[in-house]
């Protein structure tokens, strides 16, 4: 896995610029979680999808970057959490012990498909 790493607000909104041209994930990490770490494993272990932009978000460094998305794509703050991005919007979120590449993946089809 390539994680592009989110730091900013400014990031965040080129993120959701590239969201019109290419499906954005952004997963929200607690470094303090275990359940946080195994999801960023499985996720790393997974098959990763070349039309798909995966961005990592530290949740303790960053929290106001956190609170930004949660507010700006109107979803519960939690950890670990997903959220699929397209067309500026978020279109699939999930969290905790739910999270897997099949459905991100699901809801982000390449476009061959």
């Amino acid at each position: 896995m390539n994680w592009s790493v989110l730091e900013s607000e400014e990031q965040l909104a080129l993120i959701i610029g590239q969201s019109y041209n290419r499906p954005q994930v952004i997963f929200k990490h607690s470094t303090r979680c275990s359940v946080s770490s195994l999801i960023k494993t499985r996720l790393e272990r997974s098959a990763i999808p070349s039309h798909i932009d995966f961005h990592y978000l530290d949740l303790i460094r960053y929290r106001s970057v956190s609170n930004k998305i949660a507010e700006e794509f109107n979803v519960w703050h939690e950890s670990p959490q997903v959220l699929l991005i397209r067309n500026g919007e978020c279109v699939f979120d999930e969290s905790h012990l739910a999270i897997y590449m099949e459905d991100i993946v699901a809801e982000a089809p390449a476009a061959n498909n």
